[in-house]
């Protein structure tokens, strides 16, 4: 019962008390012929037509209380599953029934973390909030008796098995073992549904690799959650731009296209055989720490590729496609779909920018740069918006990027996934964004979905300027190789066709490699199989760990399923996460959802364990 109706029902409860009361004393005086009374005949029949009216309203709000409670025990879950949100409702109800004085209190719901103990799946820990205000007026009831009123005021519901009182005050909700098993068994027979919610333009802006650079395992990390964030978002049904933010810009394009001329003089006329892009980034990168003449070169041509120069346009393009193709490559086995939108992209709206930034009086002068406060305080680090050389940074072409994505993709959620070494940089964008008008938290959600910072062997961040990196393509070779073998120790090859086998190869090695990176930050999940341990750099080993896989047949497709461990058999691990699915927008779970029910390889559906149809 939501908290607006018990107190209307209490307050006619009161008032029809009161009415009731008055019309016995007129009907008594009326036998008593008393005079006192018949010169309030007028302001009885007042109150005696208000207390019909009450009656009427009391009767109304009843039959709503009525379909309410009915509508919560047999409500259908199957479809949405959410879970936290129907025990709200319910320990809403049984609250307001115990302690109507404290109806609009908020219920607090948590998840128990392990299962399979003694203290149910999940826990309304509100007895103790509820002790500590009744003490300050003068009422004292232990916790634990608050929490057995509460539990004694809660209506059945379909998907709770039993309600207990522990300790102190907790009150441990068992979800029905027999419900969840059902509910799991429609999933996967019928698929599906994705539940109610707001439907919204979501831009997630995730991979973001270095032209002129080969993708290394530092990228895996963002490029994985980032789909997985996509797929959920897509199956909540909303409308998802899915952006890389290449760096496809910036002073290093100079040397390349200077040593692009020295080693292919013809490109114009003629395709470059650029077979290995990363040595040819190596060799120009010496060059130009070695050698002044190279380095004005370079130099020169940043400023001629910024004016449009067609000769320093098409030798960046050259270097550019060469690059695409080997990006497209890793996202085509990673199964990952995403539209480029470089830094270059933003060049003429940085300038654009600037001049908004300059008519809202914004920008300072620091030392020959042009700066911005994020905030009206000006505290903090500010924004370097325009170098002392007129040139712009990665504060421009970020605030650039923001107003493009709320102002003409009409974006009202913007998602990040970028490391949190770069957690205060966002920071400091958001609040800029929202000083200047461009992000209006009443309209627009930002977030940065941060994960840990991809380290290499000396425990610094993992860098691509020396060349000397841990190829992402290595990483799904050799996880490919793993996975085979796997599957031939354990007869597979035996049993499946060249295309069945291909498939399984790939469903194992990609997503072993998917599940153990996504779950670095949040520690290893245990509820479901195949599993496997990223290397350690450098070190050339995946171990992969394949558990023994069922495959079934539908429409002439092998379709691996993950199998729960025996000790989920009940299902209500997996239960709670679909309806953490469910929920993960209202709940701002989004990563650590993902990294339960997202992580899937073509053979599997966006949601985990769901044969696709």
């Amino acid at each position: 019962m939501s908290s607006e109706l018990i107190t209307e029902l209490n307050k006619l409860s009161c008032l029809e008390s009161v009415a009731t009361e008055l019309c016995a004393k007129l009907q008594y005086s009326k036998q008593r012929e008393c005079s006192s009374f018949v010169e309030c005949d007028d302001a009885v029949i007042k109150l005696l037509t208000e207390n019909t009216k009450l009656k009427h309203r009391l009767a109304i709000i009843k039959q709503a209380i009525s379909a309410e409670q009915k509508t919560v025990s047999e409500i259908n879950f199957d479809s949405a599953l959410l879970i936290m949100k129907h025990l709200e409702s319910i320990f809403s109800q049984a609250i307001g029934l115990a302690y109507p004085e404290y109806s609009s209190t908020p219920v607090i719901i948590a998840a128990v973390n392990n299962v399979s103990s003694k203290f149910g799946d999940y826990q309304c820990n509100n007895a103790m909030a509820l002790a500590k205000k009744m003490k300050e007026n003068g009422i004292n009831k232990s916790p634990r008796q608050i929490a057995e009123e509460i539990q004694s005021c809660c209506p059945t519901s379909p998907i709770i098995e039993k309600i207990e009182v522990a300790g102190a005050g907790f009150v441990n909700v068992f979800l029905s073992k027999t419900y969840a098993v059902r509910a799991l068994t429609n999933l996967l027979r019928d698929g599906v549904s994705p539940p109610s919610v707001p439907k919204k333009r979501v831009l997630v802006d995730f991979s973001s690799p270095n032209i002129a650079k080969q993708m290394h395992v530092g990228h895996l990390r963002s490029t994985i959650i980032g789909e997985s964030v996509c797929r959920l978002l897509e199956f909540l049904q909303h409308d998802v731009i899915r952006i890389n933010h290449l760096g496809d810009w910036g002073t290093q394009f100079g040397m390349l296209i200077a040593h692009l001329e020295d080693r292919f003089p013809h490109f114009l006329t003629e395709s470059p055989p650029i077979g290995d892009l990363q040595a040819f980034y190596k060799e120009s990168k010496k060059r130009f720490d070695e050698d002044d003449d190279f380095k004005k070169r370079a130099y020169n041509h940043v400023v001629t590729l910024q004016a449009g120069d067609q000769k320093s346009i098409k030798a960046w393009q050259l270097i550019c496609d060469v690059s695409r193709q080997e990006f497209q490559t890793i996202y085509k086995r990673l199964d990952v779909t995403i539209k480029e939108r470089g830094e270059s992209f933003y060049q003429s709206r940085m300038l654009s920018t600037v001049e908004f930034l300059q008519k809202k009086d914004l920008l300072e002068l620091d030392d020959g740069r042009k700066i911005m406060w994020p905030n009206a305080n000006k505290n903090g680090i500010p924004l370097t918006i325009v170098k002392s050389d007129g040139g712009f940074t990665y504060d421009t072409s970020d605030m650039a990027a923001i107003r493009h994505r709320i102002e003409e993709e009409l974006a009202n959620w913007l998602i990040y996934v970028v490391d949190s070494g770069q957690s205060t940089h966002f920071n400091l964008i958001f609040e800029a964004a929202k000083r200047c008008g461009i992000l209006n938290p009443n309209e627009h959600r930002v977030d940065h979905v941060q994960f840990g910072v991809v380290l290499g062997e000396d425990g610094k961040k993992f860098k691509t300027r020396s060349g000397d990196t841990v190829k992402l393509s290595d990483l799904l070779d050799e996880g490919m190789n793993k996975s085979l073998k796997q599957l031939q120790e354990r007869g597979r090859d035996q049993i499946l066709s060249p295309k069945e086998l291909s498939d399984a190869q790939e469903a194992i090695a990609y997503g072993c490699i998917k599940k153990a990176e996504s779950s670095l930050k949040w520690g290893r999940s245990e509820n479901t199989t195949p599993e496997t341990n990223l290397p350690k750099r450098g070190s050339g080993t995946t171990l992969a760990r394949v558990s023994e896989d069922k495959a079934v047949s539908k429409d002439q497709q092998t379709v691996h399923l993950l199998i729960p461990r025996p000790s989920d058999a009940t299902g209500t691990r997996e239960y709670r996460s679909y309806s953490e699915v469910a929920s993960a927008e209202k709940y701002a779970v989004i990563p650590k959802v993902c990294t339960k029910a997202l992580l899937s390889t073509k053979q599997l559906s966006p949601i985990q364990g769901a044969v696709k149809p």
